[in-house]
């Protein structure tokens, strides 16, 4: 309706209440012809229709102005946003208002049902999800029109999607599946609850349900927009033949330019994954087409990202990487494509190189720039906690290592080489400021981009200035926090902090400590020559300067006993860590193998020795090789818990479990009168007792006698060793109460 006429018969109206007077205006609760007549045609086009045509408008420009993230499987509805909303806001609030004179004066309308639906809806686009929950039940509840009701059902389905009470959800979507639901409300019913199950990650079931809405939908932008989303679909349940049959009917349902490009890149994807090799090889003169047309410009990253992802699938690793940096490259200004980018290049390093410091530096510029609503976060921030700790690890290692062996040089020989490293510093801070001032000389003169290295356009992540790269930015941010914490600006700034000086030849200082070397004894002397600073000098000058640097870097060598102890110490905690990281998170057990084997070599006499050659056992074994691990074990360390898990397996005979019982009691005898000789038996007879079902009552007992026997301490180690050996024990609940108990009394005693 043109706003010409409703604006005229909105005139008419009113001189028809004029006419008739009060008393047709106050008789919305009559039932007569005349009265209805008019409340109808009064709500109908007075409210119903603006409110509807408001929402509906509302609704169109949220569609248009969507933002898609095409690097992740698109939601069928789009999501309720308030931020985004913000827009159509008057819209929807004139809206409710336009739609609320329904109930308040025409009461007797057959338009109060579709009143409080527009209501309804207009509240869930706000992402008023209370309100809209309401008002759909309230007219469910007291509808008289069966059409309504079910559409107020469907509404209210969507909003408990969108407040993720997904078990309501389901209960009123299997309520509307067995009515006998109308052509629209068939629709608007399919698509939400195609969304519901995309929602709880249910992709089968919503693909096949978005398989049965297509026939009754139109085709346009929404509904190539459906196909786009059914193909993501197909494609993560492993069905690529079926995804490709959907991104071909994007192209016949008059799809945006994005949708088409999209659906392109992504059937070529599918058909690799599909291993339809003709049209793989056709790929390539597709890739050429796309790369070439002019309204590609701004999306040549999609483009080299998807070849690299073919490269990577063909097991062609290096080929993919060097594909995934283009498309880094021609990322320019829009970033979007370039977290998801430096994630797949990240996973291959990880997954198929095993190269896991490399995997944590793209670990960490995808994490910096992915958004945190997406998908892959979570994943993605749990990986880089692991890499995190791995490269914390290496670094302890490898620095502590090297300042060691630099405590053992010739004075001599070390000035040399302090001496040579300084002067390599100085000469690259030379080049860095000679850039900057270029940089600086070239901006003034409005020329940037012709400075080497200045911009982002023709260089890798990793060789831009750090200015212009906003990865290297938000990490070295992340980095100077870690390091110094929050600082003012001012001169001298390092000096707040003695401990955290600069580590020697380009390594970083030990991240496993942030104490010196020598702060063990504050009396040792920092150099091995013993000399004294001497009297005070021109701080100011690049001799004083040179020399400050020198001294904090000899501060870092570990030339007295105590600190090169707690070198030693860092190094062996540092191995162990790694070696448990390597079997346990990476899933890496010959990785696992010489690490631990390192750490027995260099500190035999380390306390981890049994757990170390429980898990050499089962790493060998995980491999496939034969060890002595598990006789060494048993022989060293024959009464811990470790060679205890080492006979879990052994098959016990009914004999066996006769003879544990009749053990088990004559320890449990001695119990009561000789706590001392029943832990020996019980330590003694422990390893027998495995895969009986008598094992977890020992353990206990065991557990009660190091209580009454030896110390708290040996008693809360002996309690924490049964919770993890015997995980789905029935006595575990009893243990954790002594646990807590043994716990509050030590708490007590401090």
């Amino acid at each position: 309706m043109s706003r010409y006429f409703r604006n005229h018969l909105f005139i008419l109206l009113t001189v028809l209440t004029a006419l008739t007077g009060g008393l047709v205006s106050c008789s919305q609760y009559s039932t007569k012809p005349i009265s209805k007549g008019y409340h109808n045609l009064t709500a109908h086009y007075n409210a119903y229709v603006i409110a509807r045509d408001e929402i509906a408008q509302a609704e169109q420009e949220l569609f248009k102005k969507r933002q898609e993230n095409y690097n992740q499987l698109l939601p069928i509805l789009l999501p309720v946003d308030s931020m985004l909303t913000q827009p159509v806001k008057p819209q929807l609030d004139d809206a409710i208002k336009k739609a609320s004179l329904i109930p308040e004066r025409h009461q007797n309308s057959k338009w109060l049902d579709n009143a409080y639906i527009l209501i309804g809806r207009a509240r869930l686009l706000k992402q008023d999800l209370p309100n809209a929950i309401e008002v759909f039940k309230y007219v469910n509840t007291k509808g008289t029109n069966e059409d309504d009701k079910h559409t107020a059902l469907v509404g209210l389905m969507r909003a408990y999607v969108e407040a993720s009470d997904y078990t309501n959800a389901l209960n009123v979507a299997e309520y509307l599946r067995n009515q006998p639901l109308s052509k629209i409300n068939t629709r608007d019913f399919y698509l939400t609850k195609a969304y519901l199950h995309e929602r709880q990650g249910e992709y089968a079931t919503a693909a096949g349900i978005l398989d049965a809405t297509f026939p009754v939908l139109k085709k346009g932008e929404a509904t190539a927009r459906l196909h786009l989303i059914a193909g993501q679909l197909y494609d993560l349940i492993g069905q690529p033949a079926k995804a490709v049959d959907h991104y071909r009917q994007v192209l016949k349902s008059r799809p945006s330019y994005d949708q088409s490009f999209y659906a392109n890149l992504y059937a070529i994807q599918s058909n690799g994954l599909s291993g339809d090799q003709k049209r793989v090889a056709q790929s390539t003169e597709t890739f050429e087409q796309l790369l070439n047309d002019r309204k590609n410009t701004d999306l040549k990253d999609k483009i080299y990202f998807t070849m690299g992802l073919l490269e990577a699938r063909n097991g062609r690793i290096e080929k993919a990487i060097k594909l995934y940096s283009q498309s880094i490259q021609a990322a320019g200004s829009n970033t979007q494509q370039v977290p998801y980018t430096y994630l797949e290049i990240g996973k291959l390093y990880f997954d198929k190189k095993a190269d896991y410091a490399h995997a944590k530096v793209y670990y960490d510029s995808a994490l910096a720039l992915l958004p945190k609503q997406s998908a892959d976060y979570a994943t993605l921030l749990n990986r880089k906690k692991t890499l995190d700790e791995f490269v914390l690890y290496k670094t302890t290692i490898r620095t502590d290592d090297s300042l060691l062996h630099l405590a053992q040089m010739e004075p001599a020989a070390l000035d040399k080489l302090l001496d040579n490293t300084l002067n390599q510093r100085e000469k690259e801070d030379k080049a860095q400021a000679a850039l900057a001032q270029q940089i600086i000389d070239k901006a003034t003169n409005g020329n940037i981009n012709s400075v080497p290295g200045a911009t982002n356009s023709n260089l890798q992540p990793g060789e831009r200035w750090a200015l212009y790269n906003p990865v290297t930015l938000s990490q070295g941010r992340q980095e100077f926090s870690t390091r110094w914490g929050n600082r003012p600006l001012e001169d001298n700034w390092r000096r707040a902090n003695k401990e955290a000086s600069e580590a020697i030849a380009g390594i970083n200082s030990p991240v496993g400590g942030t104490s010196p070397a020598n702060s063990v004894n504050p009396n040792a002397a920092l150099s091995p020559t013993g000399v004294s600073a001497g009297p005070a000098t021109d701080l100011t000058s690049p001799a004083a300067g040179r020399k400050a640097k020198k001294d904090a870097m000899m501060a870092k060598i570990p030339f007295a006993k105590e600190a090169q102890l707690a070198a030693n110490q860092r190094i062996e905690n540092a191995l162990y860590k790694l070696g448990k990281l390597y079997k346990f998170q990476l899933n890496q057990p010959a990785d696992a193998i010489p690490t631990f084997e390192e750490l027995l070599t260099r500190y035999p006499n380390t306390l981890q020795k049994p757990e170390v050659y429980y898990l050499l056992y089962l790493s060998n074994e995980q491999v496939g090789k034969t060890s002595s691990w598990k006789d060494k074990l048993l022989a060293e360390y024959p009464n811990t818990s470790y060679a205890r898990l080492t006979g879990k397996a052994a098959v016990q005979t009914t004999d066996s479990e006769a003879q544990a019982l009749k053990t088990y009691t004559a320890i449990y005898e001695l119990y009561k009168t000789n706590p001392t000789e029943a832990l020996a038996r019980a330590e003694t007879a422990i390893g027998s007792f495995a895969g009986t079902q008598l094992e977890d009552k020992l353990a206990l007992l065991r557990v009660m006698l190091v209580g009454r026997v030896q110390t708290v301490e040996a008693y809360r180690q002996a309690l924490t060793e049964f919770i993890r050996d015997y995980p789905g024990s029935q006595l575990l609940p009893r243990v954790k109460e002594m646990q807590t108990a043994a716990e509050q009394a030590t708490t007590k005693r401090k």
